[in-house]
């Protein structure tokens, strides 16, 4: 069984967002998994640099101190065997306390030169979307959001690195009579899809 650490990011309790969170939560517990989560919202993770911050990233001085909650961050990273990030995309990126998450916790030392984290067997990636995968595929933007998460971010830092968009909640906005319908079946659809990607670890 793996021990999952999930990054959470979203500000409603009430969101599609953390449905998947909860269906993929809940796929892990019945495939016997433990897991933790970090969640940005309610933790109120800051996601900007201090200038303290800036200046040990920008000067690489690993053996300078960091903040209690990056520090807290890192254990959480090195005790699991498994990552999940679970946002909204906005802006065809992830919101900004996710990337200042990302900004703040590969630090210097920790991520990269040298590296202190113990690399993940796995990292997934689950976003929600308004528009349909096939729609961000063809003006480019999924092709752009993975690249920034699975390459720049994740990296080499996970063995395996598994990206999924659930998308088509635009439905729940549109005037067509049958939109609620559909996007009621599509949701259920996407609350499996998450609920077997946790299985599938």
């Amino acid at each position: 069984m793996a021990q999952v650490h999930l990054v959470y990011a979203h500000p409603s309790a009430h969101s599609f967002t953390r449905e998947i969170l909860d269906s993929f939560v809940a796929g892990l517990e019945r495939a016997g998994h433990t897991h933790t989560i970090s969640d940005l919202y309610a933790m109120d993770f800051r996601s900007e640099l201090s200038l303290a911050e800036y200046e040990r990233e920008s000067a690489y001085l690993a053996d300078a101190p960091i903040p209690e909650d990056v520090a807290a961050e890192h254990a959480k990273l090195n005790a699991a065997d498994v990552w999940a990030f679970v946002y909204p995309v906005w802006w065809a990126d992830c919101p900004a306390r996710m990337k200042g998450w990302f900004d703040r916790v590969w630090t210097v030392g920790f991520s990269h030169k040298p590296a202190g984290l113990r690399r993940a067997e796995k990292a997934f990636v689950l976003c929600t979307a308004g528009y349909t995968s096939e729609q961000l595929e063809n003006d480019g933007c999924l092709r752009a959001m993975r690249t920034v998460m699975l390459q720049d971010r994740i990296g080499m830092k996970a063995r395996h690195k598994e990206f999924t968009v659930f998308g088509g909640s635009i439905l729940r906005t549109t005037d067509a009579p049958d939109a609620a319908e559909l996007w009621q079946k599509l949701k259920s659809r996407h609350l499996a899809q998450a609920a077997e990607c946790a299985a599938s670890i």
